[in-house]
């Protein structure tokens, strides 16, 4: 089956009239790394609530693999989530669960057994470079580390895709192209990165695809592209 993920005719509108999206059509390959860009309002994170059902779209369809979001049933949700890794701005880290914990509790809500927690869990924190904080909790770790546990939360499922909101807004640019290294080390190793940024030097400096919205519409489609206008 083709892997890919394919927005057709997707419109999102909320209660007070907000229009999230209109009409968006996009496609993402297996494999590619996937940069959204645009002002603050302008769709990005709608797109992303969408992708992992946090959100139902008014109109068109969204399809994961296999999966028909528009028609998703709640019995089904959690096999689209294990194609799905999300990754957050803030970690939304469980404060009174130490690294490895928090890590295995991504495995633990999908049903996995503890034999497989024990093996997948260590090679996760050694991927993010986490190895020695397993036994650490939340407020014991900096910005770039608890940024790091979200991401090998995001990993440990072994899902098709990441979907990162925002990943490095919290951080300082040294240590948001230190987690942006990460993704790009993730995205080699097999996995779709999906990415809503403002980073405008991370996304230039990267040069991978850069889909650009505005106003809920897609305005600019590039491979190898920049975070403004200018090609």
């Amino acid at each position: 089956m083709k892997q890919t993920i394919r927005f057709e005719g997707v419109s999102k509108q909320y209660a007070n009239g907000h229009q999230g999206l209109v009409e968006v059509n996009l496609e993402i390959r297996r494999g590619e790394f996937v940069f959204l860009v645009g002002p603050s309002g302008a769709g990005k994170s709608t797109l992303v609530r969408l992708l992992y059902g946090e959100e139902r779209l008014n109109a068109g369809e969204i399809y994961v693999d296999q999966f028909r979001l528009r028609v998703l049933t709640h019995r089904q949700m959690p096999r689209l989530r294990r194609q799905l890794g999300i990754v957050f701005q803030d970690g939304k880290l469980l404060p009174s669960r130490t690294v490895y914990q928090n890590v295995a509790f991504a495995m633990e809500v999908v049903g996995a057994s503890s034999r497989d927690i024990k093996k997948r869990v260590p090679h996760v924190l050694e991927l993010v470079g986490l190895s020695r904080r397993r036994d650490n909790f939340p407020h014991q770790l900096s910005g770039g580390e608890q940024q790091r546990v979200g991401i090998a939360r995001a990993l440990v499922n072994r899902p098709s895709y990441i979907v990162a909101d925002e990943p490095t807004g919290n951080l300082d640019p040294e240590t948001g192209q230190d987690i942006m290294k990460l993704f790009v080390e993730i995205n080699r190793i097999g996995a779709t990165i999906i990415m809503a940024t403002h980073a405008k030097d991370l996304v230039d400096r990267f040069q991978k695809r850069v889909v650009a919205i505005e106003a809920g519409r897609i305005v600019r489609d590039q491979l190898r592209g920049a975070y403004g206008y200018e090609a």
